[in-house]
């Protein structure tokens, strides 16, 4: 990967003061990278994984913040210290794995939250300060299980990413003469430490969705870089005309 300190990149986002969720390993962190190396003023790097965090310590411009992405007070006070933010992406989700059947209420209470309800919090504690400055980006993760595409043993999760995309288009919809813009990506399995732990657990669907991508269509997973890059042309100015959109990002894995 290229260096982080924005040497070799393009300066895309150049000024810009960014805050991303999940941010300790996978497509969080491989993020917070990308928007470094492009030259962004601040990444406020948010994860409850204190210890992973702590690899991030001493990239020049992060700012790590131990934050479970439920505790809306914490999120709120974290919004009153940070002057303003350019661009919100929120990354953190929970995968639950079982039909309708096997979910019990507290998982579908924890997925919500998790999943949808994090969203919520950022986006109102934040939104404020974009509506002040006339300009703002959010990003939110969503998935190909959703309204693209059923899978096997997701349905709390299909569910919670299904309401990413409405709150997304809600957001876009009332907020679009105010400068702001919101976005939802949707991937299909990325290459991620989670997934591969899911993976490999011979129960779990995941391990079709493995052989499908790599037999019958594009022949792997996506890398958490691929999915970083897409992040970074919605922080940029360069999607300036994009809001309420719905990006997919699948290897055709919804064809």
């Amino acid at each position: 990967m290229a260096s982080h300190t924005g040497k070799t990149g393009f300066g895309r986002l150049k000024g810009k003061r960014c805050l991303v969720t999940a941010a300790a390993q996978g497509i969080g962190r491989t993020t917070v990278e990308t928007f470094l190396r492009e030259d962004a003023e601040l990444v406020v790097a948010v994860d409850f994984n204190g210890e992973k965090l702590k690899e991030l310590q001493g990239l020049p411009g992060v700012d790590l913040r131990v934050l479970d992405v439920r505790d809306g007070p914490a999120i709120r006070k974290l919004s009153q210290e940070l002057d303003t933010i350019d661009v919100l992406f929120n990354c953190a989700g929970y995968v639950h794995a079982g039909n309708i059947l096997e979910t019990t209420e507290e998982r579908w209470d924890y997925t919500f939250d998790v999943n949808v309800k994090s969203m919520f919090h950022f986006i109102k504690a934040f939104l404020p300060k974009m509506i002040a400055k006339g300009k703002g980006s959010i990003i939110n993760m969503s998935s190909a299980a959703s309204t693209l595409r059923g899978i096997e043993a997701r349905c709390v999760y299909g569910a919670s990413k299904a309401a990413v995309i409405g709150l997304t288009k809600g957001v876009a919809r009332d907020f679009v003469r105010q400068g702001i813009r919101c976005n939802v990506i949707c991937p299909s399995p990325v290459a991620t430490p989670s997934f591969s732990e899911r993976a490999g657990d011979q129960s779990d669907s995941d391990k079709d969705h493995i052989e499908y991508l790599e037999t019958k269509l594009i022949g792997r997973l996506a890398t958490t870089q691929e999915v970083a890059n897409l992040c970074l042309y919605l922080a940029s100015d360069e999607s300036s005309y994009h809001t309420g959109n719905v990006f997919t990002i699948d290897g055709g894995f919804t064809l």
